[in-house]
């Protein structure tokens, strides 16, 4: 049974990795035996989550690249294929927030949501999978998603567009690269207690919010979602793809 989760010989990217989830994907997979790619636009904060990983004897690396950039994105792929890496898995992780009632959104905010929450999925998705068609082995994209892609919350259009944006761009990727033996599939992460949500896990209305609305009474750990991510990155979902799993708690069932 373990060898369907093995990732032994399989190499990994995951974007937006130096921190919170995406660091919590990239050390899940390394332990399934991946070699893992980093990915951030800190080199000060990619180089100490590199060091975390491979202090602990994972194989891992890291380049700096904007994933709402094209060019910047092709460049690395570019990078790797000189250097004759193949990129077996992507978790399209990379994402921002941004909160401001829609009446008061400049467009510049809800261009760069969309951007980096999206679009990049899209771009870096696309790339990997031009070379994995190509190589006719197969792979795995991963996007990542919300709760926002199934139920919105004021004062969070851009995220809430973009994620569920998410949902139907994973589907579509499905639709297109199944009959090359790569599946795509979406995570949907409940609310996670994370450094990026430390303004909402320290307000106290919020925090009773959360506890209050989901069924566990409690925010959700980083560590919970590994083992999704590990399921959809190994040979255990090869016939599933098209997807998104909520790692939620069960909040959205009590909708």
């Amino acid at each position: 049974m373990s060898s369907l989760f093995d990732l032994h010989g399989r190499t990994a990217l995951i974007t937006g990795s130096t921190r919170g989830l995406g660091f919590s994907y990239a050390q899940g997979l390394a332990e399934a035996g991946a070699a893992v790619i980093l990915n951030g636009t800190d080199a000060g904060r990619l180089d100490e989550a590199v060091g975390r990983l491979l202090a602990s004897d994972h194989q891992a690396c890291g380049f700096v690249f904007d994933v709402a950039d094209e060019a910047s994105v092709e460049a690395m792929f570019a990078t790797l294929d000189r250097q004759g890496v193949q990129v077996d898995i992507v978790i399209n992780n990379a994402g921002i927030q941004h909160r401001q009632p829609l009446l008061e959104l400049p467009l510049t905010n809800w261009q760069r949501v969309l951007d980096v929450n999206l679009t990049s999925a899209f771009i870096v998705g696309r790339a990997a999978a031009r070379r994995m068609v190509a190589r006719g082995s197969g792979g795995k994209i991963i996007n990542i998603g919300s709760l926002t892609s199934e139920a919105a919350r004021a004062t969070v259009a851009p995220y809430t567009a973009a994620k569920g944006g998410i949902k139907m761009l994973t589907k579509a990727m499905a639709a297109e690269w199944a009959e090359h033996g790569i599946q795509c599939n979406a995570i949907g992460p409940g609310y996670i207690h994370t450094e990026m949500n430390a303004a909402l896990t320290s307000n106290a209305e919020f925090d009773a919010w959360v506890k209050a609305s989901n069924p566990t009474r409690r925010w959700g750990r980083p560590d919970e979602l590994i083992g999704t991510a590990v399921y959809l990155s190994s040979r255990a979902s090869d016939y599933v793809s098209g997807q998104i799993i909520y790692v939620d708690g069960g909040w959205l069932a009590t909708l």
